[in-house]
């Protein structure tokens, strides 16, 4: 596994200030970091009960990738495999969490949770298929293990 040093948040509204600005398209590009994904994930999870999370987390992704200049192709922008992966671990470490209700305090702990690393995925994938076409356009099974379940 890779190691990092994930920039966490200081404030619950910084977290706020990422969901609602994924959802509604107003964050400035260089704010949509790995830690940010997490954290509008966490967000949308919790405070946002009438999202569908796994309905519609890949039509929001990739309406803002849109909405900053990118591309969603099969080799840039939104990857679905890897934010369902990222979705389930969210959920994992939600029924694990034994914190406080804050959303800055619950999304730094999962930023230093195994379910926060950017390389998390290759726990569930081979590196040839999570990084595959046909992964990043539509969500694909894992081949080396499955996801945590409810």
């Amino acid at each position: 596994m890779t190691e990092f040093a994930p920039r966490l948040f200081d404030s619950d509204e910084a977290v706020r200030h990422l969901g609602e600005g994924l959802v509604a398209c107003t964050l400035r590009r260089e704010e949509w970091t790995h830690e940010a994904h997490l954290a509008a994930t966490l967000y949308l999870l919790t405070q946002r009960p009438d999202i569908d999370v796994d309905a519609r987390i890949g039509a929001i992704i990739s309406r803002f990738n849109e909405s900053v200049g990118g591309v969603n192709d099969d080799h840039n922008g939104y990857h679905d495999t890897i934010t369902h992966c990222f979705v389930a671990g969210v959920r994992q470490f939600l029924r694990e969490w034994q914190g406080g209700a804050g959303l800055a305090e619950r999304v730094n702990a999962l930023l230093l949770s195994p379910m926060g690393h950017r390389d998390w995925p290759l726990r569930f994938y081979s590196h040839e298929r999570l990084f595959s076409v046909a992964a990043r356009r539509g969500f694909v099974a894992p081949d080396r293990e499955a996801f945590p379940t409810a």
